[in-house]
C-alpha cells in the first residue's frame, strides 16, 4: 500500500522532522519535509504528496491556516500533530478540513496505524477508478452529483463542483449506500476513520456538522440528514445511479 507514496511532513522541530524522515523512509514511503509554511507551499508547488502531516504550532502562519489554504486547492489527506492536552486544536482542525488528527507525543506505530487507515479512504487509484468495482459513476440525489471517480461534488443547480476530503466523501458514500437506513455513530466513525482509530463523538458531530454545510442541510429543518434521537442518523433522500453503461 506505501508503494510510491509520499508523505509531506511540516514541524519546526527538526529532530521532529529527522525523526518522522527516517522511520517513515524505513517503512518504504518517500519522504519530503518543511520546517514552515513558506517551505511547505514552495513543496506544494513542485509536487503534491499522498499525504500531509502538519503540525498546529508554527512559526508564521500556524497548522490550521496552513489547513485551510490546502483545503482550497486540493483534497489531499491531512493528519494534524496537537499537543495532548488540545482537544479544542483537534475540533478546530477537524472543521477546517483535516482528515485525523494524533496528539503528541505519539508512537511511530500509533502514527504508522493512522496513516494506514486513511490511506485505505483514498478513493483514486492509479487507473483513476473506483477501488471497489461495484460503485457506480456517481451517485445522483436531491440536487446533486457525487462523482465516484473524481471523488467529487457536484452542484446540478449552479454547476459548481467541490472537491471533497477523503473523510467526507467517505461518510458521504455511506450514506448514498444505504439511503434511509439509521446509521449508529460507531458505524459512521469508523467507516470514516478506520478501526485503527479511538472512536470520538466529537469528531462524528464535526464531521456530520461540516457535510450538512457543504449540501446546505442546515438549521432546524434539516432535509437530507436527519437525527435519530437515541439511535444515529438517517439519510432522507432519493438516490439513483449513473453508470458506465
Amino acid at each position: 500500500m506505501v508503494a510510491d507514496k509520499s508523505v509531506l511532513v511540516v514541524d519546526d522541530d527538526q529532530e521532529i522532522r529527522e525523526l518522522l524522515g527516517e522511520y517513515l523512509g524505513k517503512q518504504g514511503f518517500r519522504v519530503v519535509t518543511a520546517e514552515d509554511g513558506v517551505a511547505m507551499k514552495r513543496e506544494l508547488t513542485i509536487s503534491e504528496p499522498d499525504l500531509i502531516l502538519l503540525d498546529i504550532m508554527l512559526p508564521g502562519e500556524d497548522g490550521f491556516t496552513l489547513c485551510q489554504h490546502v483545503r482550497k486547492t486540493s483534497a489531499v489527506p491531512i493528519i494534524m500533530l496537537t499537543a495532548v492536552s488540545d482537544e479544542m486544536d483537534q475540533i478546530v482542525g477537524l472543521e477546517l478540513g483535516a482528515d485525523d488528527y494524533i496528539a503528541k507525543p505519539f508512537s511511530p506505530r500509533q502514527l504508522m496505524a493512522r496513516i494506514k487507515a486513511l490511506l485505505r479512504r483514498v478513493q483514486p487509484t492509479e487507473s483513476n477508478q473506483p477501488v471497489n468495482p461495484s460503485l457506480p459513476k456517481a451517485f445522483l440525489f436531491d440536487h446533486w452529483r457525487l462523482d465516484t471517480a473524481a471523488q467529487s461534488l457536484q452542484d446540478t443547480q449552479t454547476q459548481r463542483t467541490y472537491e471533497m476530503t477523503n473523510s467526507d466523501y467517505a461518510l458521504l458514500l455511506l450514506f448514498l449506500s444505504r439511503p434511509n437506513e439509521v446509521l449508529d455513530r460507531d458505524t459512521i466513525f469508523f467507516a470514516t476513520r478506520g478501526r485503527d482509530a479511538q472512536p470520538s463523538e466529537r469528531a462524528v458531530d464535526v464531521q456530520l456538522s461540516r457535510l450538512r454545510q457543504r449540501l446546505g442541510d442546515k438549521g432546524r429543518q434539516q432535509r437530507l440528514i436527519k437525527t435519530v434521537r437515541g439511535n444515529g442518523y438517517l439519510f432522507n433522500a432519493d438516490v439513483t445511479y449513473e453508470t458506465d453503461h
